[in-house]
């Protein structure tokens, strides 16, 4: 990938979700969780964590919003981690956007792209940043949500949106469930974001260059997929909250398949088929 496409006119904001691809095999955030913390009413990690801005990252001109999604959450883990803000540009988002799409803006489907951050990483900042592992979150279950984000793992929301998210993103309205055709989820509207925090209304997302509330009606009714991102467990949140050796033996089989896979020798070809 030597050069970033043009991007299409008169752009505002784009979606570039695709159609949630799932796997019975992913893990369970749940079955990772131990004793829950106290939860408090309202958590939001850019309370506790001042001056972390809410860059477009392109999504104005391109599909790029996992990838976007990606680089907030990046931002905070680093800003957890080193104590500061990396310099994450749109041109970092960009290059790993038309690396994992092949060069086109058709978007990206999100299970493909977190497993390529955990495999490989993606450059952001001139250095190359991995993750643990993912999680799959039961979006059904507010309480499982609420963990993650407390625990500053942070969620990743897949959506397919209703056209009157727009229409109220656009009047600086949270997301909210209404009814008649506007209200319908629009299968043309996927869209990725990533949740830092929650209110008693429902769950704090960043988005389209800046923060956006939603009900938590709003997020049963569009939410497709949801998963907490695990970069590691090094805090005393984590390490309360996470069985990381549940985890460690989850990834060691992982492991484990893809090497007798690997080993398994090739099937001998048939000749030509029709």
């Amino acid at each position: 990938m030597t050069a970033i496409p043009k991007p299409r006119p008169d752009g505002i904001v784009r979606f570039g979700k695709r159609k949630a691809k799932h796997d019975d095999r992913n893990l369970m955030f749940a079955t990772l969780l131990k004793a829950p913390p106290a939860l408090p009413a309202e958590y939001d990690f850019d309370v506790v964590h001042h001056g972390i801005p809410t860059p477009m990252f392109g999504n104005d001109q391109y599909g790029d919003c996992v990838i976007a999604g990606r680089a907030h959450q990046t931002l905070r883990f680093e800003k957890a981690e080193q104590g500061k803000l990396i310099a994450i540009s749109d041109n970092d988002v960009l290059h790993e956007y038309f690396g994992e799409s092949g060069g086109v803006d058709s978007g990206l489907v999100v299970l493909d792209s977190l497993k390529e951050w955990r495999k490989r990483g993606w450059l952001a900042a001139r250095r190359r940043y991995k993750i643990k592992a993912f999680a799959q979150i039961d979006q059904a279950r507010r309480s499982e949500l609420k963990r993650a984000v407390f625990m500053d793992i942070g969620v990743g929301l897949g959506f397919t949106l209703p056209d009157a998210a727009l229409t109220q993103f656009y009047a600086g309205k949270p997301w909210a469930v209404v009814g008649g055709k506007a209200g319908q989820p629009n299968p043309r509207n996927g869209h990725y974001v990533y949740v830092p925090g929650y209110t008693r209304s429902g769950p704090v997302c960043v988005t389209w260059g800046r923060k956006q509330q939603m009900s938590w009606a709003f997020l049963a009714r569009y939410c497709d997929e949801a998963y907490a991102i695990i970069d590691a467990i090094d805090t005393a949140k984590k390490k309360r909250a996470l069985d990381a050796g549940k985890l460690d033996a989850f990834l060691a089989a992982l492991r484990k398949k893809k090497s007798k896979a690997a080993k398994k020798p090739a099937a001998r070809s048939g000749g030509r088929h029709g």
